[in-house]
């Protein structure tokens, strides 16, 4: 089979490897699609702290139960699945609470342990989430990325009432952008972007209104219209953001971070409790996949807005090259593996 490696960073190749079998409580999923993201770019690159080398990567991927190992019950062969890429212990702390997405021994697939950029890939068996007819095949590999949006507004609690701020148009802004919009009813969704073709797709998501703040500063542009947000979910993920956030927030309103950067963010204590600020870091996601799956079922999301490329596996080295420097016309990558 055709697997996708990352032996070293900037190293990436298409080997042949050996067919996997599943072990006790695994499944075996033959892979058709698979989406790539900026954490694979980061892999490639070298600039993700916890990857091990080597590494197939991918950790958006769909496809079909060819094979189960011991204790899987044999009438999975067949299903159509998308992959949660969270594997956890079920027993520490934060798997207790419900959080096993930031689980003590937690690992990745595609991060931790080889993903889904192969055609076929082994998975424990509660990982592998069954998609409805209705759902096509494609749509089917989105299901991870509108996990991101799930996960941040679980904490966050979007209401109508709302007056939204998302940093960032890029894939995580939009698959946010729509949850707001289109499952929470938020009253006003505004994007914030330097890049006019990605405020572009922002409206086109559903942002009410859109600035590129390249240009203009936001307390300024705000300051004139009078508004105050009461909820922000940085998806742009500069250290920056953090304190203008802040800044910029309605007294009591929320702000969800879904940042990694290493570097330091410089805020001040006062400036959050004198306007009682509560403050959200999401990682992952932690068993939000039927939820995305039912909000697919009953179109409350279109991932086909997000879709802008679908290439063959053969092509990966240019498909990682689009997403990562094509910020204006690229959106999300889809791999066709079958």
């Amino acid at each position: 089979m055709r697997s996708v490696v990352v032996q070293e960073p900037g190293k990436l190749l298409i080997e042949q490897r050996s067919l996997p079998v599943p072990a006790a409580n695994e499944l075996r999923v033959k892979v058709a699609y698979a989406g790539i993201c900026g954490s694979d770019v980061h892999i490639y690159h070298g600039h993700n702290p916890f990857a091990k080398y080597p590494r197939v990567i991918g950790h958006e991927f769909f496809g079909i139960i060819d094979a189960v190992g011991e204790g899987v019950d044999a009438s999975r062969i067949g299903q159509r699945v998308s992959v949660d890429p969270v594997v956890s212990c079920g027993h520490c702390y934060p798997c207790s609470v419900g959080r096993p997405n930031v689980c003590t021994e937690l690992q990745v697939i595609g991060v931790h342990r080889d993903g889904g950029f192969s055609d076929y890939v082994c998975v424990p068996q509660q990982n592998a989430w069954q998609i409805p007819a209705s759902i096509s095949d494609q749509h089917a590999a989105m299901v991870e990325p509108f996990t991101i949006a799930a996960n941040i507004t679980a904490q966050l609690k979007p209401t109508q009432q709302d007056i939204a701020l998302v940093y960032g148009a890029g894939p995580m802004g939009l698959t946010i952008i729509q949850a707001l919009k289109n499952v929470f009813a938020v009253k006003q969704v505004i994007v914030a972007d330097r890049i006019p073709e990605r405020l572009k797709m922002a409206k086109e998501n559903g942002a009410d209104w859109v600035i590129d703040n390249s240009h203009q500063p936001l307390a300024e542009v705000f300051g004139k219209e009078g508004v105050l947000p009461t909820l922000i979910i940085d998806a742009a993920c500069h250290p920056s953001i953090l304190q203008e956030a802040i800044n910029l927030a309605s007294p009591a309103a929320r702000i969800g971070i879904l940042g990694f950067s290493g570097e330091p963010s410089t805020i001040t204590q006062q400036s959050i409790t004198s306007k009682e600020i509560s403050i959200f870091s999401s990682r992952l996601n932690s068993h939000r996949f039927p939820m995305v799956i039912e909000w697919m079922e009953k179109g409350l999301i279109q991932p086909e807005k997000l879709i802008t490329h679908c290439m063959p596996l053969e092509e990966v080295k240019q498909a990682m090259e689009i997403f990562a420097n094509d910020q204006k016309t690229c959106c999300k990558v889809l791999l066709k593996l079958d």
